[in-house]
């Protein structure tokens, strides 16, 4: 079961609204895990609406009674089925914190890949092309529009099931789609618990591909000084760690980027701004040892060279079968 980061995104939430909205297929066939999701919310401090469209007629009175009776502090309104559901609700939620769809599956991309995050200019340039769940192009169409209009920052679309949204909203990897104008990330170091328990969590999702060398949380907490999140909105998106080797040259290290970015040029905000501090900093040099393909590709479009360099015998000695990149940046 993935981590929930309840009490580092906690602030960002509470006092908020988050409004979901389901049709009403969907939500009968998913009515407990949803209503547990919105309870959870609620027992958190989050304000929520709840929208659906399940005709007003007999045999959906028992869910009527039951969404009334299990959500008291939810705003629940009703939807006629005859008109569009998806331009009814963005016309008409424009204060919610988040606003979140829920369908039946994921959104996905032609080759049958997840879609973890998507812009407004991927969904009006290429949107026939990238989604391969044609009933929601013109949904995506009119969420874009909005976005980009102002109304709404961020719109969630998600596979409705057990715990999606508590996962979408507290955890590093989320569960399902997300939709921006643009991703806002800011580079900052370690300083508080929650954003070493943040590190922790991103740098456990690599360990287990096998391109990190372990660190566990004792060493974090001690040498948490040397660490650097990178985050989007309350998300952490990204880390890395600084390791100083001499007077010239600091260690890119630990560089971690969350698969839920991937594509956003996350990696390259990142080590962007890893490059910006060393300099300030005054040293002239970058190294950083990795096998992973994905960073060998990103420093290659960096402007690291591979190779190594006597000078580092020391420090190579250590990951003996680890490739050197370095790049000169004095």
């Amino acid at each position: 079961m993935p981590r929930l980061y309840l009490a580092e995104y906690h602030r960002a939430f509470t006092g908020k609204t988050i409004c979901i909205a389901c049709r009403e297929g969907i939500l009968r066939d998913n009515l407990e895990h949803i209503v547990g999701d919105i309870k959870f919310l609620v027992r958190h401090g989050i304000q929520t609406t709840l929208y659906h469209n399940m005709a007003n007629r007999f045999a959906n009175q028992k869910h009527f009674r039951f969404l009334a009776n299990r959500l008291p502090e939810t705003t629940i309104r009703r939807v006629s089925p005859e008109v569009d559901f998806y331009s009814y609700v963005l016309d008409r939620e424009q204060s919610a914190f988040k606003l979140i769809f829920l369908e039946r599956k994921f959104l996905c991309d032609k080759k049958g890949r997840r879609i973890n995050t998507l812009t407004t200019r991927d969904t009006a340039q290429k949107n026939n092309e990238i989604v391969a769940n044609i009933n929601l192009v013109g949904a995506l169409n009119q969420i874009s529009n909005r976005i980009r209009e102002g109304a709404y920052d961020r719109v969630h679309i998600l596979p409705a099931r057990k715990d999606c949204i508590k996962h979408e909203l507290f955890t590093v990897e989320g569960t399902g789609t997300l939709i921006a104008n643009n991703f806002e990330e800011k580079y900052f170091p370690a300083e508080t618990d929650e954003d070493v328990e943040m590190i922790a969590g991103i740098l456990d999702l690599y360990k287990k591909k096998g391109f990190l060398k372990p660190r566990d949380k004792n060493y974090l907490y001690e040498h948490r000084d040397r660490f650097r999140l990178t985050m989007i909105d309350v998300i952490a998106v990204g880390c890395l760690e600084r390791i100083e080797i001499d007077s010239r040259t600091i260690e890119l290290g630990a560089l971690a980027i969350s698969t839920r970015f991937r594509n956003q040029r996350i990696g390259v905000f990142t080590v962007n701004a890893f490059e910006d501090e060393a300099k300030s900093s005054g040293f002239t040099r970058i190294i950083s040892f990795t096998n992973n393909p994905r960073l060998h590709s990103l420093y290659d479009q960096l402007g690291f060279e591979q190779g190594d360099l006597p000078e580092y015998s020391t420090r190579r000695a250590v990951s003996p079968d680890v490739a050197l990149f370095y790049k000169d940046i004095g």
